[in-house]
């Protein structure tokens, strides 16, 4: 018998008097793994890979790198997390698996120092590879257990509040840090200020975690399903191979489009780049879901449904990120190099205040309201949102459409994870919740691997109209999602 035909049984979710810093204490790890996110995604890795590898060729080289660490990344947080399910340590299930990882993921952020301050051209880009994806790997055997700590730990009734408290974490505060302390270190060009900041926030947010109480697992788990991790790498290999199919498609026609580039040529670009990224988002979770669940999958449709909403969603919102350098130094020309950093701060800080005057209440409406409707809204704010930054001619119109993508994107977070809990079966949380990283992780993935040549070869005004559109599907993708009269009760 395998895991699925006899699931084990987790420690009950025992109601106790809560101590008033649990919310926090829970979900302190998603500010030290959103800083990390926040600081190499959007500034850090985009300007060593400019550096190494040149203008030209800039955001093919980053959607590279994305790729492949990203794909990394979906093949250990889901790793992690079957092993957290299964792990009896007298300390608890998930904490000891976070701090081991913690502490080999900050000894990456050394190495990366290192190479940006002694290594260049090809051979800098190569060792900056190599090293990303190392860290990509520890971080996520981070990720992969704090995913169980919420269906763990709380109770159904108090879910929206604490993902309502972890979006807070997760997503404005630690915008709101990187954008005030860090990005004027790296605009200053002082990398090495930067990582030890982003050190310092791990231990911290790491020692917290290890106040949480945790009950262990008591049941043998009995031996592991190792074809489990089989079907896990192979879900790997499908979902990485429908991106690199898509990519190819891309790189094919984008050469015949643009020359003399013209209206029309423009739009096909927007046309077949949706519809590139429509495929690998839709094909790669249900295909990759398939493999990684087996017939099960079958019975977790609305679960399936759900991966795909939060992948569209997370394609505009991780992308929009992960190029806004490129694009305010397309934009504005005489903000070029390193002088991009501050204006893009600046951005990332307005988002931040968005998400955090958003994060907390859409927790709470949730609870009261439903997940849906709090979703179809996230969508709308972030596509207009989006719409307002690609028409902008100035840099304060672009500020007022962050406000507007940050509120959809607080909106989303708080929402869409308490409807993602209350899909998932609770003996199987660590599990199901890290084969949800085929979102966490495809995003960054299907958008930049896709649209960093689209930036390349046209511009990334053109790239955003395409994320724009993505944040409309994440709501067409609801329509899918079915709850039974269980869910709708947690």
């Amino acid at each position: 018998m395998t895991e699925t035909d006899q699931p084990l049984v987790p420690p009950p979710v025992i109601e106790t008097k809560s101590r008033w810093y649990d919310p926090i204490t829970i979900n302190a790890i998603w500010f030290a793994i959103s800083t990390r996110s926040n600081i190499l995604t959007p500034l850090l890795l985009p300007l060593l890979v400019q550096n190494f590898v040149g203008e030209a060729s800039k955001g093919g080289a980053y959607g590279n790198l994305r790729l492949v660490s990203l794909m990394i990344a979906l093949l250990f947080q889901a790793l992690a997390g079957m092993l957290s399910d299964r792990n009896t340590s007298k300390f608890g299930r998930r904490r000891p698996i976070i701090l081991i990882a913690a502490i080999l993921d900050m000894l990456t952020y050394i190495a990366i120092g290192v190479i940006a301050a002694t290594m260049q051209g090809q051979a800098g880009y190569a060792a900056l590879f190599v090293m990303v994806v190392l860290s990509m790997a520890t971080a996520n055997f981070t990720h992969g257990p704090a995913q169980g700590l919420i269906p763990d730990l709380v109770p159904a009734q108090k879910r929206g509040m604490h993902s309502g408290i972890k979006a807070l974490l997760e997503v404005p505060l630690p915008l709101i840090f990187v954008s005030f302390v860090v990005s004027k270190m790296i605009a200053a060009g002082n990398y090495w200020s930067a990582i030890i900041a982003l050190v310092v926030v791990c231990l911290v947010c790491v020692g917290l975690t290890m106040l949480v109480k945790e009950t262990p697992l008591t049941q043998d788990p009995g031996p592991f399903d190792w074809s489990s991790v089989f079907r896990l790498a192979l879900m790997t290999a499908a979902f990485t191979g429908v991106i690199l199919s898509m990519g190819a498609l891309v790189r094919w026609a984008l050469p015949h489009l643009t020359l003399e580039l013209s209206n029309g040529k423009k739009m096909l670009i927007v046309v077949i780049g949706l519809a590139t990224m429509l495929i690998a988002v839709a094909a790669g979770v249900l295909l990759s879901l398939r493999i990684g669940m087996g017939e099960e999958a079958k019975k977790q449709r609305s679960f399936s449904w759900w991966v795909i909403n939060r992948l569209a969603f997370l394609v505009g919102a991780t992308s929009l990120s992960s190029f806004a350098i490129y694009f305010i130094q397309e934009r504005f020309p005489e903000m070029g190099g390193n002088l991009a950093a501050k204006p893009a701060s600046t951005l990332m800080l307005v988002v931040g205040v968005a998400l955090l005057v958003s994060s907390l209440p859409a927790g709470l409406l949730t609870d009261k309201f439903g997940t849906k409707p709090l979703l179809v809204a996230s969508g709308l704010l972030a596509a207009a949102g989006t719409t307002v930054v690609v028409i902008a001619p100035t840099m304060t119109v672009i500020l007022i459409g962050g406000a507007l993508i940050g509120l959809g994107i607080g909106i989303f977070y708080s929402a869409n994870w308490a409807l993602g809990t209350s899909l998932v079966p609770r003996e199987q949380a660590g599990r199901y919740l890290g084969l949800s990283n085929l979102a966490g992780a495809g995003a960054g993935a299907i958008g930049a691997y896709i649209g960093g040549v689209i930036g390349d070869n046209t511009s990334y005004t053109l790239l955003l109209t395409i994320y724009a559109l993505m944040f409309v599907f994440s709501i067409i993708s609801l329509s899918q999602i079915k709850l039974t009269e269980r869910e709708v009760a947690t």
